[in-house]
């Protein structure tokens, strides 16, 4: 078996539809810069209210990569 390392970065997903959605678009553009991600944490999760309703969500990940080389 070979030795891996690993790097986290702090990511911030956003969405005005769901945790979900902002968790998917946030790892997604997060994977055209970031090469061999393996896993991500949810560390934060807050939103806007609007008028009694959620308007709008964020989520704070760590995202977990194996580094090249």
């Amino acid at each position: 078996m070979s030795k891996h390392v690993y790097k986290k970065i702090e990511i911030v997903g956003s969405s005005p539809v769901s945790v979900d959605d902002a968790i998917k678009s946030g790892i997604e553009k997060a994977s055209e810069s970031v090469h061999n991600m393996q896993w991500f944490e949810v560390g934060e999760i807050r939103g806007d209210i609007e008028e009694g309703k959620v308007a709008f969500v964020q989520v704070t990940m760590k995202v977990g990569f194996t580094v090249e080389g």
